[in-house]
């Protein structure tokens, strides 16, 4: 079957023949229809610091996508042949601790779908059937393809109460843009994200955002002051992996804010502790790097996308901006 490898340890990715996945008693067979690229794609496709230390040689990668069920393992209940599905991405072992006491999100042996093991930036894909979600018929194939990014946005956004609260996200990427529906659906009160990037940030706005704030040219505290907020940001969605955007969050929290970590710094970050021992900040990780709690999030990702039509903000078909229909 035709693939995408990384087949050097160099930047790039390569169309390949490899061979199609061989079927476990407990896998299904998926026809890959759809998938997207993440920026963890882009990480491997340039091959920086962690896709060299990360990444075996060659494989298969991707793991955003939706497809359909081909072939079941003997062991297989629960899902059939011609079901359409997508997956959570992250295998984990079962055995472990964490596995045994229900939190799959910590497994030390997690695998991930494209980057530990062969990815869906190809005609087939095998995967545990435990893994496996199937598709609402008012889901599309498309936005199917995205619920993985959608349900780290979920996870990161639901990690505290935002009901009447200020939200801060730095990054207006996918993930961030999602977060800003998901907030606003929640019933926060004010939402600021910043970015760099005009037509990221004008997504957002259409999101629901209060302000979107191209902080290369405009002050986060000015937004600040335009809104009528005197003491700070409530909670903060970081999901940049900028050491600026983090430093300017931890400053402009609220003394007992709490913060949710998704982005991914390229290496080692200085902030100022004082900023979060003084102020009795709470930061809490999201696993958004290695899992988002695999499972947990994909039939509500499921159910929100199934009733965009109804509710207009929450949804993630506005974050689709490009489209490839080569096969």
């Amino acid at each position: 079957m035709k693939a995408l490898v990384k087949a050097r340890a160099e930047p790039g990715i390569w169309m390949q023949d490899v061979p199609e996945p061989t079927v476990g008693h407990n896998d299904v067979l998926i026809k890959i229809h759809r998938s997207a690229i993440c920026g963890t794609d882009m990480h491997i496709f340039n091959w920086d610091a962690w896709a060299q230390k990360t990444i075996p040689v060659p494989m298969a990668v991707g793991h955003e996508y939706s497809g359909e069920i081909v072939e079941v393992g003997s062991e297989v209940r629960g899902v059939k042949t011609g079901d359409r599905v997508s997956g959570e991405g992250h295998i984990t072992c079962g055995h472990c601790r964490n596995c045994r006491a229900g939190r799959r999100h910590l497994c030390r042996n997690t695998l991930g779908v494209g980057v530990n093991r062969p990815g869906a930036f190809a005609q087939y894909l095998t995967l545990p059937a435990s893994n496996v979600f199937k598709l609402p018929s008012a889901i599309d194939d498309e936005i199917a393809a995205i619920l993985d990014p959608f349900g780290n946005a979920t996870h990161t956004a639901l990690a505290f109460n935002l009901v009447g609260e200020d939200v801060l996200i730095t990054g207006a990427g996918p993930i961030g843009i999602m977060a800003v529906s998901i907030a606003r659906h929640c019933g926060a009160r004010h939402i600021v994200i910043t970015d760099v990037n005009p037509y990221r940030l004008d997504l957002a706005a259409k999101m629901g955002a209060s302000k979107a704030i191209d902080v290369s040219r405009e002050s986060l505290d000015d937004a600040m002051s335009e809104l009528g907020m005197e003491e700070g940001f409530d909670v903060g969605f970081e999901m940049s992996g900028n050491a600026a955007a983090l430093r300017e969050m931890l400053r402009t929290m609220h003394h007992g804010g709490n913060i949710s970590m998704l982005g991914i710094p390229p290496g080692e970050t200085a902030i100022d502790w004082n900023q979060v021992i003084f102020k009795g900040l709470v930061i809490k990780e999201s696993m958004g790097g290695r899992c988002s709690r695999p499972g947990t999030k994909w039939p509500a990702c499921c159910k929100a996308d199934s009733t965009s039509g109804r509710s207009s903000r929450i949804g993630s078909a506005s974050t689709i901006t490009a489209k490839d229909s080569r096969s």
